[in-house]
């Protein structure tokens, strides 16, 4: 009889409750459960051989039991605690998740979401930003955006690719690739707008707009919903609402003509978005443009509107010299000098005292080939992971690999498409950024002439969270799109006292517990971040993956690389 696959895991954790990467993680197998002295990494008389009796369900839930005849329960940095991925909608950010991944335990994918969650309700106007996009997949995800009265598909597609989605597309849709006036740049970005009678829905993300990236791969969302202005609303636009149609200019689409229920017919180009309120908006947002940008535009776009968004927050004292994370999932062409540029940028930020926060370790976590041939996808996995040998094979390199290791998201099969930059202290977050950008020049953007001008090939779009601050004695009112009653108070903070706080405090869902107990003064946002920090070195066993490599041990699937990969869907001929 074939054993069942664990639905959890007890970690071992240190005593700033970081991760303990030397101890070994225990899995949780559904049913009963025994843990004791002989899964410790110390002796230990006080723990009985049968300590903890655990129940599991499939689903991940679990009733704890302690069976030991001593009533001392031994807690410290030699024992597990269990670590639950769920995360309440209460504690969103408006709404950050993870997409959900076929082939994963259930609880791994509890808070998870996917297409069919958030492109819904009564859209009459869609924007639709992607790198590659298969319409066929596409449709029969969400068979409704063929009646949507208008869709506009602002893509990165070519060639022959191209020309099947002019075949395929729907009347109502409208093709557009955006101006790439600089060689080898692409149209990258990946956010939808979706444009209902009383409000919009952004979503930002990393996925393509194809089947393995919703299904087989460790993505991630940001969304809010925002209501139209009322009449009391200034003219002038918040930061949000300002770099979005900054953004959403640079793309020069074709004007486009919907019947709008509020106003009547209205003209969608990038100045019909400031009829919405992003006063509440949640992040900030961090694009990249190709071009090359000086004067006002110098930080307007790329890692140098990070530095510049960064330079102007406040962080706890804890984040001083702390540890920064590059995880990207294609590896562009670095050197050291281009490397302490982009550090020097996600270094940016004071300290309660006003003193620089200082640069930080930067740690680049990369699969290895062992992660990428025993994943979800085997070797196909790899495709999705461009890394050519003279890129990944820098000497330099070495000293930043760390290991992708997402345990307590249940994840660590499902290899990376998300990309993330983060600074961290123990399972606290400076900041955290969602976005499409890779680890590139192209991506971010390189400083030329002295530093007085930014070369950026390509188009990004990420969304960066912050510890904002609150006022007043509730959290602001949330709006919802698909609602039928549009608002929604928010509920006050999880402890029932007034929100009258300093500043928000990110925390990962391992943080979370700790954060609460100990930051009363913060209103503690948990954020999904699916890899485990601090990250693990690697060994000098691990082997960093390169797509231009061959591999003859068989992955999961009996494959051997390079193999063939099909990404789309069938097409007709």
């Amino acid at each position: 009889m074939a054993q069942s696959s664990p639905v959890g895991f007890l970690v071992p954790l240190n005593s700033d409750l970081s991760v303990d990467g030397a101890a070994e993680q225990v899995p949780i197998l559904p049913g009963t459960n025994s843990f004791g002295r002989n899964n410790l990494g110390v002796v230990d008389r006080r723990v009985s051989r049968h300590h903890i009796i655990l129940h599991a369900s499939e689903g991940g839930a679990a009733e704890l039991a302690v069976e030991a005849k001593s009533s001392e329960i031994l807690v410290d940095s030699s024992f597990a605690t269990i670590r639950h991925s769920r995360i309440s909608d209460e504690r969103s950010p408006a709404a950050f998740r993870l997409l959900q991944v076929k082939g994963i335990p259930s609880w791994a994918n509890s808070s998870a979401v996917g297409l069919q969650d958030v492109v819904q309700g009564n859209v009459i106007f869609a924007v639709l930003s992607n790198y590659m996009v298969d319409i066929d997949w596409l449709l029969s995800e969400c068979p409704f955006l063929e009646i949507i009265p208008r869709v506009l598909v602002i893509h990165g597609e070519s060639g022959a690719s191209l020309d099947i989605m002019k075949m395929k597309k729907p009347s109502n849709w409208v093709l557009h690739r955006p101006p790439l006036p600089i060689s080898y740049g692409t149209h990258h970005s990946k956010a939808m707008l979706l444009v209902y009678p009383h409000g919009l829905r952004v979503i930002i993300h990393t996925a393509n707009l194809i089947y393995v990236d919703w299904n087989n791969k460790t993505q991630a969302l940001w969304m809010q919903d925002f209501p139209l202005k009322n009449d009391s609303a200034g003219k002038g636009g918040c930061p949000f609402e300002n770099d979005l149609v900054d953004y959403l200019n640079s793309l020069k689409w074709p004007e486009l003509n919907v019947s709008y229920e509020s106003i009547g017919q209205a003209r969608i180009n990038p100045s019909f978005f400031r009829r919405f309120d992003f006063s509440c908006a949640m992040v900030r947002l961090v694009a990249s443009v190709p071009g090359y940008h000086t004067g006002s535009n110098l930080k307007k776009w790329g890692h140098m509107k990070l530095r510049s968004t960064l330079e102007n927050f406040t962080f706890d004292d804890d984040f001083k010299g702390s540890s920064l994370v590059y995880q990207f999932s294609s590896l562009g062409s670095l050197d050291e000098k281009w490397l302490s540029e982009f550090a020097s940028s996600l270094s940016s930020g004071v300290s309660n005292d006003k003193s620089p926060l200082g640069p930080g370790k930067a740690q680049i976590i990369w699969p290895t080939v062992e992660d990428v041939r025993c994943s979800l996808e085997g070797y196909a996995a790899g495709s999705a992971i461009p890394s050519p040998m003279r890129n990944v094979e820098k000497e330099f390199l070495k000293k930043y690999w760390v290991r992708w290791k997402a345990t307590q998201t249940g994840r660590c099969r499902a290899m990376p498409h998300i990309k993330s930059y983060t600074r961290y202290s123990g399972q606290r977050l400076a900041w955290f950024l969602l976005t499409s950008a890779n680890l590139s020049k192209a991506a971010w953007g390189a400083l030329q002439k002295n530093n007085s001008q930014l070369f950026i090939r390509s188009y990004e779009l990420g969304v960066l969270f912050l510890p904002m601050p609150l006022q007043g004695s509730h959290l602001p009112a949330s709006f919802s799109c698909t609602d039928d009653n549009g608002f929604e108070q928010a509920s006050p903070n999880p402890k029932g006292t007034l929100v009258g706080m300093r500043h928000t405090c990110l925390v990962t869902l391992s943080g979370q517990k700790t954060a609460e107990e100990t930051d009363s003064s913060d209103h503690v946002i948990t954020l999904p971040v699916p890899y485990e920090l601090p990250p693990r070195p690697y060994t000098s066993e691990d082997v960093p993956w390169s797509w231009e490599r061959q591999y003859t041990k068989k992955d999961v699937h009996g494959q051997v690389w390079p193999c063939k990969v099909q990404l789309y869907m069938e097409r007709d001929p």
